[in-house]
């Protein structure tokens, strides 16, 4: 008798874990997917680790929306916003909250015809540490138009700087819109422009800048009509002064990069390039942009899995310096053992050694530490095409006669 109660309460007690396991997985659903993630030790994706509100890449934000980053769970570390008008940018002071979940600007309204740039760092209830990068742009009062300009003003820059404006409306008489800006330099040299479609105008000399040289950025398009109707907005000049010659060149067959600067060579590191089936482009491309973290995310450039997810999400990648807009990178990889000077295995980008957090010690670190925006790192010997002239500042790719023949001013 005593033996059939025994197995009676065995079983009963196994029926029990069962239905509590159950009850745990129900719970855990029914506070949505992510709650399992988090049991099971996986990070949440930084979009929803760090929330940034309006969202990324959204445009004619209205002033009144205004601007908010927080984390559902764990604190914020950093957040850094930067308004970016006319050429020039400027920090958008905030403060976190005391509980160190949000992050709110001093001043509640946003500015017109500005963009903004995110960068914020959160450590989530696990105590891992997440980077998110964002940018949106605001509301354009209507009937005007604008210029985004590349580079920012007062910045010293690379030798292969390449003025560039993004206009937020379609120009249709781009004779008018060309004439209204002008570019000059000390010392003296013929700048030409060039037209990409009807929204983007590019300025650049026969060849790369002098270092020393002083660039002066004078845009005159107030009340300039682009198309019917539609008149400019700004009246504004600002400069930029070229600093040292650097460029680099990407091996992809030898898996090296050797770095010139002022014409002597100044370290040959080893590095990955693109893999068979996800090569690297050739060409000259310029550095536009400098994070010492962000996340990168296969599906934002196409490479996806068949659930829709990214073949590859890395939260914290060190050292980044994009070289096209369509994605391309030269960036620190502390995930790949044993590759740098031997193999080519990445989606595209280049990769140099780095460590976990970044390091100045390491060749990455090293290479972004002496790097400025607007040097060339131009590729070569790998299995694909020149990258486009219009694929962030690819312009140095077309011959000077060709550049010369996109300007409207005939």
């Amino acid at each position: 008798m005593m033996h059939a109660q025994t197995r009676t309460w065995r079983a009963g007690a196994a029926l029990a874990a069962v239905l509590t396991w159950t009850g745990l997985l129900a719970s855990a659903a029914g506070c949505t997917s992510h709650g399992v993630d988090e049991m099971l030790g996986k990070p949440r994706a930084p979009e929803e680790a760090i929330r940034v509100s309006p969202d990324d890449g959204s445009r004619a934000v209205r002033p009144g929306e205004g601007l908010k980053v927080r984390v559902p769970a764990g604190r914020l570390e950093s957040v850094k916003v930067v308004r970016s008008q006319d050429a020039q940018e400027f920090p958008v002071p905030g403060r976190i909250g005391e509980d160190g979940t949000t992050w709110r600007p001093d001043a509640p309204a946003l500015a017109t015809a500005a963009r903004y740039t995110v960068d914020a760092v959160a450590l989530d209830a696990h105590g891992r540490r997440v980077a998110r990068h964002t940018t949106f742009t605001t509301y354009v009062p209507d009937e005007r138009f604008i210029g985004y300009v590349t580079p920012e003003n007062r910045s010293t820059v690379g030798t292969g700087m390449i003025v560039s404006l993004e206009f937020n409306r379609p120009i249709e008489h781009r004779a008018a819109v060309e004439r209204a800006v002008r570019v000059t330099s000390v010392p003296r040299t013929e700048i030409a422009p060039h037209w990409f479609g009807d929204d983007r105008l590019d300025l650049r000399p026969r060849t790369y800048w002098k270092p020393g040289t002083k660039v002066t950025v004078a845009l005159r398009l107030r009340d300039v009509e682009a198309s019917p109707g539609v008149y400019g907005l700004q009246h504004r000049t600002f400069s930029f002064t070229v600093g040292r010659s650097q460029t680099s060149l990407v091996d992809a067959a030898a898996h090296t990069m050797r770095v010139h600067r002022d014409g002597e060579l100044l370290s040959t590191v080893p590095i990955t390039a693109g893999a068979p089936g996800n090569t690297t482009y050739n060409g000259k491309m310029v550095v536009t942009e400098m994070l010492e973290t962000t996340r990168m995310n296969g599906a934002t450039v196409g490479f996806k899995r068949s659930d829709g997810k990214g073949e590859y999400d890395i939260p914290d990648v060190p050292h980044a310096m994009r070289l096209t807009a369509s994605g391309t990178f030269l960036h620190g990889n502390y995930w790949a053992k044993d590759v740098f000077g031997t193999a080519n295995v990445s989606h595209g980008c280049v990769g140099l050694r780095d460590v976990k957090g970044g390091s100045s010690a390491t060749p990455a670190g090293w290479f972004f530490d002496r790097s400025l925006v607007g040097d060339v790192v131009e590729v070569v010997r790998s299995k694909d095409r020149k990258v486009a002239p219009d694929n962030g500042l690819g312009g140095w790719n077309m011959t000077w006669k060709a550049w010369k023949r996109g300007s409207a001013v005939k």
